[in-house]
């Protein structure tokens, strides 16, 4: 029978996703909590590299929250949670895209890589506190790199930001995209090649800095969700 409310007790951060889980398909609200704030950048850049809107990519992510937290009865631990998040974020996210947008052809935008080895972009990841007379400067650079991003066809970009924001292997971004460990090395190669090209003589001095989603925001969809869930009720949906 769906809980009424979710309970609150104190969890550890330092949990495994697994135990939170099971925590949450108990009812703990906290398990809920963390599990948003954990896993809310990934799920909102890979929402994001497809919708291409900030707005529609929280609305994506919060419509995955409730939908994998009102049936994690169904979720029996096969591949790891943030997999299954992944895969009903991607679901959700391309299902909003191909109902508002045209069909992209990315097979006749792809070309095979030339050579053994395609260059590769290096996007420094090291996290710096910038000065105030930088900041500035640094938000610019951002916003350019956000909008050269958003320019790439969605198989391209989405593949971009699964493999060199997110850190996804060959193997998993295949998985996921539902599509070749070739075709993701070439999608991969086309999309840093259009990338350069977008962005030559500029450095980004923060990639990783790239799609935020922390801070208020990611409070607000914890908040959020929790409430959603709580109403609903967690497993309620089988």
């Amino acid at each position: 029978m769906p809980s009424t409310a979710l309970q609150r007790i104190d969890v550890d951060d330092a949990m495994p996703d697994s135990a939170l889980v099971a925590l949450a398909k108990d009812g703990n609200g906290q398990a809920v909590r963390m599990l948003v704030r954990r896993h809310n950048r990934k799920l909102f850049r890979l929402a994001r590299s497809i919708v291409r809107n900030d707005g529609e990519a929280e609305d994506v992510v919060q419509a995955s929250y409730v939908r994998a937290f009102t049936h994690l009865s169904t979720f029996r631990g096969d591949a790891a949670f943030v997999t299954w998040l992944t895969r009903i974020t991607m679901n959700e996210s391309l299902g909003r895209y191909r109902r508002s947008s045209p069909t992209v052809n990315i097979a006749a935008a792809e070309e095979p890589a030339v050579g053994n080895g395609a260059e590769v972009i290096m996007f420094p990841t090291i996290s710096s506190t910038p000065s105030p007379e930088s900041e500035a400067d640094r938000e610019k650079i951002r916003r350019f790199l956000e909008l050269a991003i958003d320019q790439l066809d969605e198989g391209f970009r989405t593949v971009l930001i699964m493999r060199d924001i997110e850190g996804m292997s060959i193997q998993e971004t295949a998985t996921l995209l539902a599509i070749r460990p070739e075709t993701v090395k070439t999608r991969l190669h086309r999309a840093r090649a259009r990338l350069r090209r977008a962005i030559e003589g500029t450095i980004a001095p923060q990639f990783s800095d790239l799609f935020p989603f922390d801070g208020a925001r990611c409070d607000r969809m914890a908040d959020v969700v929790c409430h959603e869930v709580a109403r609903r009720g967690i497993g309620s949906r089988r």
